[in-house]
C-alpha cells in the first residue's frame, strides 16, 4: 500500500499541474469504486468544479474544488493516479477519468480495487464514515515526542500494531513502521505502554527520518506504486529490514527475523530490537 511518502510523491508532482485546472468531464468506468456520494451525483457534482490545490492528511490526496468541498483519493493497495495526454491508451483497471480544461486527463487505476473516491465537505465526509479521523502527522514540526509519549502510554498493543493505526499518526504503514522500528532498536512486539520517554524519543526521531528519506527517494516501488508519470521510486533500494527477512542485518550481520502482527508480516533482527 502506498504510505506516507509515496503519496507525498505524487501530491507535489501533480499539484503545479492541477491547481487553477477546471474538470470538464467525468467518466466512472467501476462506478462502485466511488464511496461518497452515489456515483450519478459525483459525477453531476464534480463536473465544472476548479482545482484549488493538492494536498495530503495521511496516505489520502486532497484536492479542495471550491466552497469547502474536497476530492479525496485513497490509493488502497494498489492505486495509481496519473495525469496524461487523452490520447494516451487507457490501460487495463482504469476506474476514473477526469478531463481537464488543459486537454489532459487525471486517471485513477486501481488493479486490486481497494482504494476509493470520495467528494463532499470534510463534515460530510467524516459523518459518513468514509474519511476517518486521523492522527497527527508524523513530519509536522509541530508534532514532538512528547505527544508521541503520550499516545503510546495508553495503549496495551504493539508498537507494530499502534503505529499501523492510523488514529495514532497519520500515514504510516508496514513498510516504514518496519524501517523506523528498527532504526530506533526497537522490537515491533514490544508493548507501546512500556517505552521510556528516551526511548519514544528514538522512535520519534527515527519515524520522521526514515519519512523524510524516503520522500527525497521519491518512495518504494515494492510492488506496484508508481509516481504521477508512472515512474518507479528510489527508496526501495535502501531499505535497511522491509523485505530482507533472511538476509543479513546490515548493523549486526545476524539473519533477520520475520513474524506476523496486527495481520501484516514483520522483519526485524532479534539482536539489535529491544
Amino acid at each position: 500500500m502506498p504510505e506516507l511518502p509515496e503519496v507525498e510523491t505524487i501530491v507535489a508532482d501533480l499539484r503545479p499541474h492541477l491547481v487553477g485546472r477546471t474538470i470538464v468531464r467525468c467518466e466512472l468506468r467501476f462506478p462502485s469504486i466511488v464511496r461518497h456520494p452515489e456515483p450519478e451525483v459525483f459525477i453531476d457534482s464534480i463536473t465544472g468544479l476548479t482545482i484549488e490545490g493538492v494536498g495530503r492528511r495521511g496516505k489520502f490526496i486532497l484536492i479542495p474544488l471550491g466552497e469547502g468541498r474536497l476530492l479525496v483519493v485513497h490509493l488502497g493497495m494498489s492505486g495509481q493516479l496519473r495525469l496524461v495526454d487523452a490520447a494516451t491508451e487507457i490501460a487495463n483497471h482504469t476506474h476514473a477519468i477526469l478531463d481537464l480544461d488543459d486537454g489532459r486527463q487525471l486517471r485513477y487505476r486501481d488493479p486490486r480495487r481497494f482504494g476509493r473516491l470520495l467528494l463532499g465537505t470534510e463534515d460530510e465526509l467524516l459523518t459518513s464514515g468514509t474519511l476517518p479521523r486521523l492522527g497527527p502527522e508524523p513530519i509536522d514540526p509541530a508534532f514532538d515526542a512528547e505527544q508521541l509519549f503520550q499516545r503510546l502510554r495508553r495503549r496495551r498493543a504493539s508498537l507494530k500494531a499502534v503505529l499501523l493505526d492510523q488514529g495514532t499518526v497519520a500515514g504510516v504503514g508496514n513498510i516504514y513502521a518496519d524501517e523506523s522500528l528498527h532504526r530506533a532498536r526497537l522490537r515491533p512486539d514490544r508493548l507501546a505502554k512500556s517505552l521510556s520517554r528516551k526511548s519514544v524519543r528514538r522512535l520519534h526521531e527515527s519515524l520522521r527520518d526514515s519519512l523524510e528519506v524516503a520522500i527525497r527517494n521519491r518512495g518504494s516501488s515494492v510492488d506496484t506504486y508508481r509516481d504521477a508519470w508512472g515512474e518507479i521510486g528510489n527508496q526501495q533500494e535502501s531499505l535497511l529490514v522491509y523485505g530482507r527477512a533472511g538476509e543479513p542485518c546490515m548493523t549486526c550481520g545476524r539473519p533477520l527475523s520475520i513474524v506476523r502482527i496486527a495481520g501484516r508480516s514483520t522483519v526485524f533482527c532479534r539482536r539489535c530490537q529491544r
